[in-house]
């Protein structure tokens, strides 16, 4: 190539290619256009000339060991090419896709039948393809092109070879005897002959039959249609008179089905004798149309059946049902007044028709008859207005809201489980409970020093309305001289006449009534006559209204629950062991715990009231010393307590085993003599203390007595500790150990928890025991034991992580068979060979994504940042226009204001 600049070397290239223009001559010739191919070489010269003059587009991949001979595709590029090429792709599609992203498409679907829901697929398809098949036909009628081949009576034309097997006996041998004459067939076919036998020599050809165009076809439908149709009238008329002829025979034969009774009959000989049958047939039909006839006249006056009533609301029920206990009322004042009834007008006008029983009322229709009724027995159907008052009876329990109407169904069971426990807490005694001045948990009113009432008041008729009450005081008000069975009665009907849905405030009243329920639950547990059947049937009360009120409820309780730890501290500051120091808790606080379980859920981890119960319990056994009977009572009261609390979540409570186990040491006799003989390392401060002595069982004494179950009420006021009592408590102790053993006994610890309770069991002293107490300590001690094994066998040390034996590593060389480069991607295993390549394929291929992704980002960008720039410039010239028509407008201003400002200095030197 020529030395010197660009410029220069295009030139001397072109002309060397014979591209550069010559000078014209002044004589014009003609001269022919270029032809495509000439085209070609010019382009492929220029791209050469192109390629020389610029050797920086090329890009070279230098070999590390150049083979002779061998081709490696990739050591040359063109990157600007290929960079250009890329850009012009992508115009053509991600650019298009880019200004076209916010356009919604205008195709509209106009095939047959595509939008008709109610067609199926096979006839629209089969709708499309006679369509098709028609528009091709119209199409073609007079194009003989797209005919591929003529046919004749369905055979084709371009088949015959010179009149060859046409029928005309041609092509036979000519000696035969009918050499020369036409066949039958041609003649019937062809020649117009055969006239009638056209019909049977059809079907003697064997050749095929002909077509038939679609008039034929409907031609051939409609004339059997009316076939049929003829066929379907004749029946018609061939039945009607055969239905006709019967009717005209029923007159012959009537006479037969109404024959009178024979019972009147003579018979006059032997011919007559066959009619007597007849004669009862006809009598018997003669009886079933009179019975039928009568069933017709009653129907006529049937009651006709009438809709339904609605499903009355939540809301709608309340008020009605608040209604009924406001007229009960007002009927009861009357006649305890003297005064008369309403009378009939007055009390029909205002007399609900009672609602039928609806498709949703499926807790009322499945009542029983024997089911509590939560209003009590004053509104029964023995009422002046039966239906009214049997409806609110039977509904008593759906007047208060939906949750706490479900909640008290829910709660009845575990009302009726604890029932035992807390009647077997009613016993008279004048036993501790922890009142102070300044910290009773059980404040006493002024009310119970009024005598209770006894039990002839229970026939006196109880009111229907209550006021709400937000006290204690004002409950027992209420509640003064009704009987202890009424008492959920009263409280029902406050709630249904305070229901929430009819005044707003009656959500706040109904709060009130929750603490006053807690606070006289407090009350009847209280000493000297503690009423455990009344708390029984309040529970569900409660736990109704703290399920719809559970914030209030909750402060309540958690407020009580702070208070008998506040009692708990000022008892362990007196001196744990003093005999005046009140630490154990009583009947009254007992059975707060024992609702807080019923009420609320104890499985939880964390939970408001549950957590501070659970620790006030465990700081009972852990802090409080055994001073005599009664504090084992209340202990194992409490032990029960917690078998019922970690009842679901198993949680260890290690204050309640410890308890126990000191309750077998203070109650049973042993071998032992001091606390360090004893096994293990739990805590026992009371020991053979001197006021635990006393506690243990007399051998002679409860020799002769069985085990029954503890009266813990009793004990816990102070009554009946004798030697029955121990042996009880002693029974009771057992049977907690055994169910806490079968609760633990699927923690890791649990051979560490009861293997010295197992040798502390072996060492009692069963022959100073009665025989039944004997039998249990033996049973609780196989089952220990057996439990103990079964955890032996389960556990298993701990071992070393199991792992493959790690191998010395080697500095040996490794050296490879062949040094080729192809062979050394090659593995012997041809499926992890195979694994490989694909994984050298995905690699490659996701980087190629990777990178194709990156530039089409970088395009899209770039495309952005251009129309920006063209935004950016129009948004400028228009600034510079207005920018400019202010300033000339401002520009000619000023000149104005230079003119007037002149004229006013001429004027002024004249």
């Amino acid at each position: 190539m020529a030395k010197g600049s660009q410029l220069s070397q295009l030139k001397a290239a072109l002309n060397q290619a014979g591209l550069a223009r010559t000078p014209q001559p002044s004589k014009k010739r003609k001269r022919t256009a270029p032809d495509d191919r000439d085209k070609e070489k010019k382009a492929a010269k220029l791209q050469a000339i192109n390629a020389q003059l610029n050797p920086f587009d090329v890009k070279v991949t230098r070999l590390k060991h150049d083979v002779g001979g061998r081709k490696i595709a990739g050591t040359t590029g063109r990157p600007a090419q290929s960079k250009q090429a890329g850009l012009e792709q992508r115009k053509k599609t991600l650019q298009k896709e880019y200004e076209e992203r916010g356009r919604a498409g205008g195709i509209v679907d106009r095939r047959f039948g595509e939008n008709d829901a109610g067609m199926a697929p096979e006839e629209r398809m089969l709708e499309r393809f006679t369509r098709e098949h028609q528009r091709a036909a119209r199409g073609g009628a007079f194009n003989l092109e797209d005919e591929d081949e003529l046919t004749h009576y369905g055979q084709s034309l371009s088949r015959l070879d010179d009149f060859d097997n046409v029928g005309l006996g041609l092509d036979e041998e000519g000696e035969d005897e009918g050499a020369g004459q036409i066949d039958r067939q041609t003649v019937g076919k062809s020649h117009f002959g055969g006239f009638g036998e056209e019909e049977d020599d059809e079907d003697d050809g064997d050749e095929p039959a002909r077509k038939r165009s679609k008039a034929e076809v409907m031609a051939e439908v409609v004339a059997k249609s009316k076939e049929y149709k003829i066929q379907r009238q004749a029946q018609q008329e061939e039945d009607e008179n055969l239905r006709h002829e019967l009717d005209q025979e029923l007159d012959s034969i009537r006479s037969l089905l109404y024959a009178p009774d024979s019972s009147g009959a003579k018979w006059t000989g032997a011919d007559e004798k066959p009619a007597a049958p007849t004669s009862v047939t006809g009598a018997q039909n003669k009886d079933q149309d009179q019975e039928y006839d009568q069933y017709v006249r009653e129907l006529v006056f049937e009651k006709r059946a009438k809709p339904k009533d609605r499903t009355k609301t939540e809301e709608e029920l309340a008020l009605e049902e608040k209604e009924a206990l406001e007229k009960a009322e007002r009927a009861r004042v009357r006649r305890m007044n003297g005064l008369e009834e309403e009378s009939g007008d007055e009390e029909g006008t205002r007399k609900r028709k009672r609602r039928e029983r609806g498709g949703d009322d499926l807790e009322d229709d499945f009542d029983g008859p024997e089911e509590w009724d939560g209003l009590g027995a004053g509104l029964d159907s023995t009422q002046v207005d039966g239906d009214d008052e049997d409806e609110d009876a039977e509904n008593g329990e759906t007047g208060e809201d939906t949750e706490s109407g479900e909640a008290s169904d829910e709660d009845e069971e575990d009302a009726s489980a604890s029932e035992d426990d807390f009647e077997a807490m009613s016993g008279p005694d004048d036993g501790h409970s922890m009142e102070e001045d300044d910290g009773a948990l059980v404040v006493m009113s002024k009310m119970s020093t009024r005598p209770k009432a006894l039990a002839g008041t229970a026939g006196k008729e109880l009111p229907f309305t209550f006021p709400c009450p937000t006290t204690h005081d004002e409950f027992l008000e209420i509640v003064d001289g009704i009987d202890d069975k009424d008492v959920p009665t009263v409280v029902q009907r406050i709630r249904t006449l305070y229901h929430p849905s009819l005044a707003e405030e009656n959500k706040f009243k109904l709060q009130g009534l929750t603490t006053v329920l807690v606070d006289h639950i407090l009350y009847i547990t209280s000493p000297p006559v503690p009423r455990s059947s009344l708390l029984s049937s309040l529970v569900p009360h409660l736990y109704a209204l703290t399920k719809t009120y559970s914030i209030k409820s909750a402060e309540h309780f958690i407020s009580k629950i702070t208070l008998m730890h506040k009692n708990l501290r000022r008892g362990l500051s007196h001196g744990a062991t003093a005999a005046d120091a009140k630490t154990w808790p009583g009947l009254p606080e007992l059975s707060l715990l024992r609702v807080v379980s019923l009420i609320w859920p104890t499985s939880d981890m964390k939970h408001p009231v549950v957590s501070p119960a659970r620790l006030l319990m465990g700081a009972y056994l852990g802090l409080c010393r055994v001073r005599s009977l009664q504090d084992i009572t209340s202990g194992l009261f409490l032990c029960t307590l917690f078998l019922q609390y970690e009842l679901l979540s198993k949680r260890l409570v290690p204050e309640a085993i410890n308890f126990l186990i000191n309750s077998v040491l203070h109650l049973a006799p042993h071998k032992y003599d001091d606390i360090a003989s004893l096994p293990g390392s739990f805590p026992a401060p009371d020991f053979r203390s001197e006021l635990c002595l006393p506690l243990v069982i007399h051998a002679k004494k409860a020799k002769k007595l069985t085990v029954g179950k503890p009266n813990l009420p009793g004990l816990l006021l102070g009554d009946n500790l004798d030697e029955q009592s121990k042996m009880d408590l002693l029974g009771l102790t057992f049977d907690l150990l055994g169910r806490f053993a079968d609760m633990y006994k699927s923690l890791d610890g649990f051979i560490e928890l009861y293997d010295p309770i197992a040798e502390i069991l072996a060492n009692i002293k069963s022959d100073k025991l009665s025989s039944e107490l004997a039998e249990r300590a033996a049973s609780l001690r196989d089952t220990v034991g057996r439990l103990l094994k079964f955890s032996h066998q389960a556990r298993r040390p701990l071992m070393l992580q199991a792992h493959k034996p790690i191998p010395i590593p080697t500095y040996i060389p490794k050296f490879e068979q062949s040094s080729s480069n192809y062979l050394r991607n090659r593995d012997p295993d041809h499926e992890r060979n195979e694994a490989a390549k694909l994984r050298r394929e995905y690699k490659e291929e996701r980087k190629g994504a990777i990178r194709e992704l990156r530039k089409d980002a970088r395009f899209l960008a770039g495309e952005q940042q251009k129309k920006q720039r063209e935004k950016d410039r129009a948004y400028n010239e228009r600034m510079k226009k207005v920018f400019g028509s202010l300033e000339s407008e401002r520009a000619e201003e000023k000149a104005a204001e230079r003119e007037k400002s002149k004229d006013k200095k001429r004027s002024g030197r004249k």
